[in-house]
């Protein structure tokens, strides 16, 4: 855990974390992650630089304070999306939809971010270090899963929600990079995979299907015991 998260918190510390904050992002947008110092970002937020190390103590502690505070500020949006949702269609579209919205003033900075995809880092979203944000953001899906009601074989119906966040991820990905005026090919992949996701949902219960059941359960179990 970074200190920058331990420090006794006061309205007036909690302004001043805030005002750091804002700043690093201002100066990640402008300057980009890997050129951005902290240096400049206390500059920017108008404080020394010791004041700022005080709060956090790397850039890394910022972008972690980032995703911490994405999760609270979507979350009470995230859980009016699952409960004014019928399906599993509306839910995943409102989830998803929602984070590609709330991330967009910030596309650079995420696409940026995503170099740092391998595991052993502690940017990556699949870290040991974002683990309490990665499972929280997993249970709204778990969620959207559950009050959707959808119908699979216990051996594969419990590693859906995980596997719907890495679809979420893929998307993400793709959309960082996407090149296309207003991110519009993002757009259409979103919808049409999430189409052809429902679809195999929905064919994944004719008992043609059966004998897949017990392979697929196996190798889910088996990727995500391993991934543990």
């Amino acid at each position: 855990m970074h200190k920058s998260m331990t420090r006794l918190t006061t309205p007036k510390s909690e302004a001043t974390r805030g005002r750091i904050l804002a700043a690093g992002l201002r100066v990640f947008r402008e300057r980009g992650f890997e050129q951005a110092t902290m240096r400049e970002i206390a500059a920017a937020a108008g404080m020394a630089v010791g004041a700022a190390y005080y709060y956090f103590d790397s850039k890394d502690a910022l972008v972690m304070a980032f995703y911490e505070q994405a999760q609270e500020e979507m979350a009470p949006e995230l859980d009016r999306i699952l409960t004014r949702s019928r399906t599993l269609e509306q839910r995943l579209r409102g989830i998803i939809g929602l984070k590609l919205d709330y991330f967009a003033p910030n596309r650079a900075l995420v696409g940026a971010l995503s170099a740092h995809i391998d595991p052993v880092h502690p940017l990556s979203p699949f870290s040991a270090a974002t683990t309490q944000i990665r499972e929280r953001d997993i249970a709204f899906f778990a969620r959207a899963v559950s009050e959707s009601r959808v119908h699979l074989p216990p051996s594969i119906l419990p590693y859906l929600p995980r596997l719907l966040w890495l679809y979420q991820m893929g998307l993400m990905l793709f959309w960082v990079y996407d090149r296309s005026p207003k991110q519009t090919l993002s757009a259409l992949l979103f919808d049409k995979t999430l189409r052809m996701m429902l679809l195999v949902l929905k064919l994944a219960r004719l008992p043609l299907l059966k004998p897949l059941y017990r392979p697929a359960g196996e190798l889910l179990k088996a990727i995500y015991t391993e991934v543990r």
